[in-house]
């Protein structure tokens, strides 16, 4: 059991939103709702960590009235909500963005640039909508990407080619992508889908968070994240409290504090947020 005083000094709550804050409905339990609504009467304040882009979070911002940046694109983009005023932004090389649109083409793989207010793809690339649905965002068709290559920040790409996927990574990894974050992963929402997440180096949730605290003036022993996946290993790797949902990867559950016997599917954040409101009131 976590000790009670460091509950009761809890400031902020970041979550992680797939599979953690949300069902596989895409909605937010009604426990949890009231009890976000309760704790902020008692100063405390709460934030995303999420791959999603901005467009795709800020229903759930408005259903928790969020007041604080959030983190975007695993710390790529950091946009405060409702104002959508950015905190912070790291966009890809340019070259970096030209080389993966050329290595995309000739191997046949589908690509899509993520940019702060939407996610740009081409004629060719038209099932990426449908490929990147779990990110929730605003898709845009364009003729071409040569006006898109600028202010990126993020580059999918996406096949079920293993090969091809495998050798394009390599073509972008070090020392070709020198400042670049290439992550390579099947998906786990979909059979035989790969994809190949091309950032700038320094963007992580983990890093985020560091940045969203210092924002705040908030200490990481005043913060607690809540998260189920292997993308939030650097979110646990801050020094903040560590929360896993029952349905969490090995991994997640293994570093964690505290793991909640509900799953996401049961509102499991809620029960971690009723164990904060008995301790502030206690």
């Amino acid at each position: 059991m976590i000790n009670k005083h460091k509950l009761k000094n809890l400031k902020l709550v970041v979550f992680d939103l797939d599979g953690t804050l949300l069902n596989s409905k895409g909605q937010i339990g009604s426990d949890t709702k009231n009890c976000v609504k309760e704790l902020r009467k008692q100063g405390v304040k709460f934030s995303f960590a999420t791959k999603r882009l901005f467009s795709a979070v800020e229903q759930y911002a408005s259903e928790l009235q969020l007041d604080v940046p959030i983190i975007n694109l695993d710390g790529a983009l950091i946009q405060k909500y409702p104002e959508k005023i950015i905190h912070y932004e790291s966009y890809v090389k340019e070259r970096h963005v030209l080389n993966a649109i050329d290595l995309a083409d000739k191997f046949l793989l589908k690509l899509a640039l993520c940019h702060s207010e939407a996610i740009y793809y081409t004629e060719y690339n038209q099932a990426m909508p449908y490929i990147l649905e779990s990110y929730g965002a605003i898709f845009k068709e364009v003729d071409d990407y040569s006006r898109y290559t600028k202010k990126t920040l993020e580059v999918i790409i996406a096949s079920d080619q293993k090969d091809a996927m495998k050798h394009v990574h390599s073509k972008l990894g070090f020392p070709f992508g020198f400042g670049l974050d290439v992550n390579f992963f099947k998906s786990h929402q979909r059979e035989a889908q790969y994809f190949i997440e091309i950032r700038r180096s320094g963007s992580s949730k983990g890093k985020g968070l560091v940045r969203l605290m210092k924002h705040l003036d908030i200490g990481v022993k005043d913060t607690a994240v809540i998260c189920d996946w292997y993308n939030d290993v650097s979110l646990f790797e801050t020094g903040a409290l560590k929360i896993a949902v029952a349905n969490a990867v090995p991994e997640i559950k293994r570093m964690a504090d505290y793991i909640t016997q509900r799953t996401n599917e049961e509102d499991g954040t809620a029960e971690f947020l009723e164990l904060i409101l008995r301790a502030k009131k206690g």
